[in-house]
């Protein structure tokens, strides 16, 4: 009797062991995936405040953005020009610049720096990163777009719209995009934990 209740404590202690194994597993996960997400910022955020990263990438990369943003306000009727990172209204003058916060590139680095901390394939984080970034950079187009205009009507309200609700929705856009992600990730095969059989006496 006394084998038997101490053949039933092992396994019972052996079933709680293989229970906690896939909760530290899951906190290693986390753990792991909040070291190399805060290390990917911090990497990344560095690059992007350097002198030479900004001359030759960010500044080009806001004429690029300046002049596609002219080129789509033309093709609805506007009479905007792109001068460098400027936009300006030919008809009133006023003018808007693209500066390091307006291009977008702070949300793709929060998005690009989770999905390299996710623990996906390769071929599935650079998916997501093209694709992420596409998606950014299009909600970013409409942003200036629309602060340019906001900005020939009333300053007040561009100053509102450019400092708080544009920020948020950017930076929702890549916390949709992570989330969108991980949604069509494929999952992997899930282990099920059975619970030992009790032995019948005898």
């Amino acid at each position: 009797m006394v084998e038997e209740q101490a053949g039933a404590a092992d396994h019972g202690i052996s079933f709680s062991l293989k229970l906690r194994r896939p909760f530290r597993a899951a906190f290693l996960t986390m753990f792991r995936f909040l070291v190399i997400f805060v290390a990917s910022l911090l990497i990344l955020f560095t690059l992007d405040v350097l002198t030479v990263v900004e001359v030759h990438f960010v500044d080009p990369f806001n004429a690029l953005l300046a002049s596609l943003s002219a080129k789509l306000i033309g093709l609805f009727g506007g009479d905007a020009v792109a001068q460098g990172k400027i936009i300006i209204s030919i008809s009133t003058g006023l003018a808007v610049s693209i500066e390091r916060v307006c291009n977008g590139i702070e949300a793709v680095i929060i998005l690009v720096s989770a999905m390299i901390a996710f623990p996906a394939r390769i071929l599935h984080k650079l998916i997501g990163i093209v694709l992420g970034t596409l998606a950014i950079q299009a909600l970013n187009l409409v942003r200036i777009i629309s602060l340019y205009y906001l900005h020939q009507w009333d300053s007040v309200w561009f100053e509102w719209f450019h400092s708080y609700i544009w920020q948020a929705l950017i930076v929702l856009d890549a916390l949709v995009m992570f989330l969108l992600w991980l949604r069509y990730l494929p999952r992997p095969a899930a282990t099920i934990v059975q619970p030992p059989k009790a032995e019948a006496p005898t």
